[in-house]
């Protein structure tokens, strides 16, 4: 199981790494710095992602940008951001993201919402996730 995370803040790969790991089969965690990163690690025929969970405020090449050009439907993205404008999440929506949340304050919260993107968008996660 692979999950790639396009995220330019440390801090938050950190914690979503270690959300990750805590779960009883911890998905590999696949991480891009910003959305340049990400679209070409996305063309990579090693790259085979059950969810991706993507920033839309990054350096470069923003989410807005990678929902445009990456059209794989097949993989669900969900945008994780502390960005509020609700224009910027419906734009996210209509290109494609399947769930926006809003980055939360305080580890458990940010823990639990990571899990449940988790739980919600890759197969066979879900009876991982909650017999935690």
């Amino acid at each position: 199981m692979q999950v790639f995370v396009v995220e330019d803040n440390p801090a938050d790969v950190a914690l979503i790494r270690v959300v990750l790991s805590g779960l009883p089969f911890p998905p590999t965690l696949l991480v891009a710095r910003d959305g340049e990163e990400a679209l070409k690690m996305l063309h990579s025929p090693d790259l085979h992602p059950q969810l991706i969970i993507l920033d839309l405020n990054m350096p470069r090449v923003d989410g807005q940008t990678v929902l445009e050009q990456y059209r794989q439907k097949n993989v669900p993205i969900v945008v994780f951001s502390s960005n509020e404008n609700n224009v910027e999440v419906q734009r996210a929506l209509a290109l494609g993201a399947r769930e926006c949340v809003r980055k939360p304050i305080g580890f458990q919260p940010y823990a639990d919402a990571v899990k449940g993107m988790v739980d919600r968008w890759i197969d066979g996660a879900h009876e991982h996730v909650n017999s935690q």
